[in-house]
């Protein structure tokens, strides 16, 4: 397998630390409130090389951590009244909930930053021992860059960029602008504190990823874990920072590799907060189904940006369309897998996760399977293979597990289908009576609507047209 380090800057060949096992961390969420496809985005394109590595028989040990305390979920316990747990853990169930919607399999190990602290302290008094980390008057402690002569080379941005850095995060009691925060202490008595032997507060951002790191993989000499993952956005300061404590923590780096999915813009502009147009997972999920939503944001390649507009996602739901119409040719037990096929598309994956060429392999075998059948309807072998590649399809891009039939009724409201199911079972009384006239006027009323009718041995069957 080849992949795009982010701090080569080329496709690398990947060589795990040990033959055969990978250990991926990515950072996760921090829960102060809803998800918004920025999240989506980072979360598939994980979730899209957790699959491969899994499909090319690679043994993942998967981890995305989980931000449940900073400055703004403080700011939003206070706002809200609500504790630190009720209020994280709703979001945490809600973040759950749209990452479920979109077929995101769940990470192996999920770590809270507020059950981590132990760790956390451990590292940050190791960090001090070691002259890597100081302690200001009021309790808070900062790490010394100017210790590290290696800051700098994961993002190669922060050694010339100080008057950047020092907005990052600002104090006149640092010892050079580039140090930030390992520990904040306490400042009054509303703030949400634990104890430490420097003094009362909470974790710095960038030191709860080094520690939960530190305390779920073990690594070799040379490196801790695999790969860290995250957005583009993070690579500075966030895994900058990461980086640094860890190596002078532990004498090893951080990982061998470094992965990191581009940006999503909203109709050419880049999400952002600040700019107002943040899209929720929630409000896209009211309006697509999430498989729909899941396909459209896999289908450009993790590392671009990507630009999301209502066009774009109606022509990809056309595409993953035809896979659905093909599933509906077929019967639900599969044989043996095409292994061309499937050669093909993990060879493509296997390219830094070629997605283009992956479903371009997919769109050509779709198209040809259809051909096929048109030619041999009846071939029974044939439908059983073409059934054992859309199951690979779904192990490895989570596309097309639905019956075809629920699919192509995706977005009928309640009351269109209770309408709908009611004049199919009307149609099937009137047929059971030998009334065929008022049995091909319900068709045509159904029509109509939109809707066309399949009968088959299992009953009648219906779908959008």
């Amino acid at each position: 397998m080849v992949i795009y380090d982010s701090i080569k800057k080329d496709k690398v060949k990947f060589e795990p630390i040990k033959d055969r096992e990978v250990s991926l961390y990515v950072c996760g969420a921090t829960v102060y409130d809803d998800a918004h496809l920025g999240h989506a985005r980072s979360a598939l394109s994980f979730d899209i090389l957790v699959r491969s590595l899994r499909a090319l028989n690679y043994r993942v040990t998967y981890c995305k951590n989980i931000t449940d305390i900073d400055d703004k979920i403080i700011a939003k316990v206070q706002e809200s009244g609500k504790s630190l747990k009720s209020l994280t853990e709703y979001y945490i169930n809600r973040y759950n909930q749209d990452m479920d919607s979109l077929g995101v399999i769940r990470a192996d190990i999920e770590p809270k930053a507020t059950e981590s602290i132990d760790a956390i302290t451990t590292m940050i008094d190791n960090l001090i021992a070691k002259d890597f980390a100081y302690i200001i008057d009021n309790g808070d402690v900062y790490f010394d860059t100017s210790k590290d002569d290696k800051y700098g080379t994961i993002s190669y941005q922060v050694v010339d960029d100080e008057v950047t850095q020092s907005r990052v995060e600002s104090s006149s009691f640092k010892r050079n602008p580039k140090d930030f925060a390992l520990w904040k202490s306490c400042k009054d008595d509303n703030d949400i504190c634990y104890d430490s032997s420097f003094s009362r507060g909470r974790p710095g951002w960038h030191i709860e990823c080094s520690a939960m790191i530190d305390k779920h993989f073990v690594g070799d000499d040379n490196y801790t874990i695999d790969i860290h993952g995250g957005g583009a956005d993070l690579l500075f300061p966030h895994h900058e920072n990461e980086a640094t404590q860890s190596r002078c923590s532990s004498g090893k780096e951080l990982a061998k590799y470094w992965m990191h999915n581009g940006f999503v813009n909203i109709d050419g502009t880049k999400m952002s907060k600040s700019l107002g147009n943040s899209f929720f997972i929630k409000d896209a999920l009211n309006s697509y189904d999430g498989e729909i939503l899941r396909f459209y944001l896999i289908s450009v390649h993790y590392r671009n940006s990507f630009n999301f507009n209502e066009e774009d996602l109606l022509s990809s739901k056309k595409r993953l369309d035809k896979l659905y119409r093909l599933k509906k040719r077929l019967p639900t037990k599969g044989s043996a897998i095409n292994k061309i096929f499937k050669k093909s598309i993990l060879d493509a994956m296997s390219d830094d996760l070629n997605i283009s060429k992956a479903l371009s392999i997919v769109d050509e075998m779709v198209s040809s399977a259809n051909d096929t059948l048109d030619k041999e309807p009846k071939n029974k072998g044939l439908k059983k293979e073409i059934v054992s590649n859309l199951e690979f399809i779904n192990t490895l891009l989570g596309i097309g597990e639905k019956e075809p039939y629920s699919y192509f009724q995706i977005g009928v409201d309640k009351d269109k289908k209770l309408k709908i199911e009611d004049l199919i079972s009307q149609r099937i009384e009137a047929k059971k009576d030998k009334n065929f006239e008022l049995s091909d006027k319900i068709r045509d009323e159904l029509n109509n609507m939109g809707i066309s009718l399949m009968d088959s041995a299992n009953g009648t069957v219906w779908e959008i047209n």
